[in-house]
């Protein structure tokens, strides 16, 4: 009986340098092997905002990037979304408050199609009525606020807060609020190279 050759397909694998898109000023990502270019593309790659921008008081912010270009050795995304960690969002909830959850489709000005959900931390609590109004505001004001503005420029408010404070700022005359905070984003996307 013939014994089968094991192939170590490790040893085949060559390691690629996967980049941040123009926003984050093309910094390293970090490194991926693969066999191909082609098993690259498509393939998402999840980083800290901290690991980017080296402030580490904004660690609880996930990105989401999808390779979408190589060339030679060196992989290029785009940003696809962006997520805040559950055990961040955890410590926001506080007894004798509620959580009101929205999710909004919107489109930016160049046609991009994001999804974004937003978490309001109310003072006190608040009744149902109040509750609809509070997520009625903040489906006026994303609605509102994102058709003036492009994909990069949403995506970097959102990103570094400021599209919450703006948030903030606007629907705190209709109830006593805590925070609000854009939890998550996803870009809506063809899957084509």
């Amino acid at each position: 009986m013939a014994k089968e050759k094991v192939v170590d397909t490790w040893k085949s694998k060559t390691w690629y340098t996967v980049l941040a898109p123009q926003m984050f000023d093309s910094r390293e990502i970090g490194q991926i092997p693969a066999t191909d270019d082609a098993h690259l593309i498509n393939r998402i790659v999840k980083v800290s905002l901290a690991e980017l921008t080296g402030d580490m008081s904004q660690s609880y912010v996930n990105l989401q990037f999808r390779i979408n270009e190589v060339k030679g050795k060196t992989a290029y995304t785009k940003l696809v979304g962006h997520e805040i960690s559950a055990g961040y969002l955890r410590t926001l909830v506080r007894r004798r408050r509620n959580v009101v959850n929205e999710v909004i489709d919107v489109t930016t000005k160049d046609g991009a199609k994001i999804r974004i959900q937003v978490s309001l931390f109310t003072a006190k609590r608040v009744s149902s009525p109040l509750k609809t109004a509070l997520r009625n505001a903040v489906k006026e004001e994303l609605l509102a606020r994102v058709k003036d503005m492009d994909f990069q420029q949403t995506i970097q408010e959102i990103i570094f807060g400021k599209f919450s404070a703006t948030l903030f700022n606007r629907i705190k005359k209709l109830c006593p609020l805590k925070r609000i905070e854009v939890k998550k984003t996803e870009l809506y996307e063809s899957l084509s190279p």
